[in-house]
């Protein structure tokens, strides 16, 4: 071969090898360009999926408070319905006293005169015995209608708060949603002009690592699994010229000017 040729060839491998460079450097730009709104996505969807958990921790709260205004409802209408029937008994008992007291008034038997009157001293004893527990229970009714009005009030602070609270989640969502939507339209664009086998690795790759699929080499290890790599791989990132995946973990591997190198031997 001449020198004119050879010095041709030179020049031909010289300008095949940047336009190499070049064209895996914009491969390798776009990929990554891709990637962060790959990780955007990942982030909108990871903050989405903490909105239901929190709108069920919301409505449990409520559901705490209303749960503790029912059980104080209960109880203040259970002492009521115990008064109602104390009243009745004494009631009943007032209606034995005036039945035996007729009674009385028409016979003419001493004995059964006497058995009358013990009948309705036991009436009038069983009469204080439930007015005594009447009082009881409304003192019990008194405490217990402070109760229900602070489990109220308690219930109502709680729905107030939640229900603001879940209208602002439900706004989040709304914006997530379209953000999401965005997002992922906008990704489509990112993807043209990628090289298919490329777009294909780092699909693959994204589903089996998550967000973090092209890392860079600094300190010349990888900045996604950490295994320090042999001299070769750290100049074939240097050169640009091909794709360069870690041989661990399989991620794409880049390098810029930026980044300190160490080889191993």
């Amino acid at each position: 071969m001449t020198d004119s040729a050879l010095t041709c060839r030179n020049a031909l491998i010289t300008v095949y090898s940047t336009r190499s460079g070049i064209l895996m450097t914009d491969q390798i730009e776009k990929l990554l360009i891709l990637q962060d709104r790959d990780r955007r996505i990942f982030g909108v969807k990871s903050e989405f999926a903490r909105i239901e958990p929190e709108r069920r921790m919301l409505q449990g709260k409520t559901s705490g408070t209303q749960a503790a205004l029912d059980a104080a409802k209960l109880k203040l209408k259970q002492i009521e319905t115990d008064r109602k029937k104390l009243e009745l008994d004494a009631e009943a008992k007032k209606g034995l006293i005036e039945k035996y007291s007729l009674q009385q008034f028409q016979t003419k038997k001493n004995e059964e005169y006497r058995a009358l009157g013990h009948e309705i001293e036991m009436a009038k004893e069983a009469i204080t015995g439930l007015e005594d527990q009447q009082i009881e229970l409304m003192e019990q009714m008194e405490v217990a209608q402070k109760h229900a009005a602070a489990a109220q009030k308690d219930a109502d602070e709680a729905k107030k708060l939640a229900d603001g609270q879940l209208k602002e989640l439900a706004q989040r969502e709304e914006n997530l949603k379209k953000d999401l939507t965005e997002l992922e339209s906008s990704r489509e664009q990112l993807t043209l002009g990628l090289d298919e086998d490329y777009l294909s690795r780092y699909s693959r790759l994204l589903k089996q690592k998550g967000e973090n699929v092209v890392v860079g080499i600094q300190h010349g290890v990888c900045g996604g699994c950490h295994m320090k790599f042999p001299m070769q791989i750290v100049v074939a990132c240097q050169k640009a010229q091909e794709l360069v995946t870690c041989p661990n973990c399989g991620r794409i591997l880049y390098y810029t000017r930026d980044m300190e190198v160490a080889f191993v031997d």
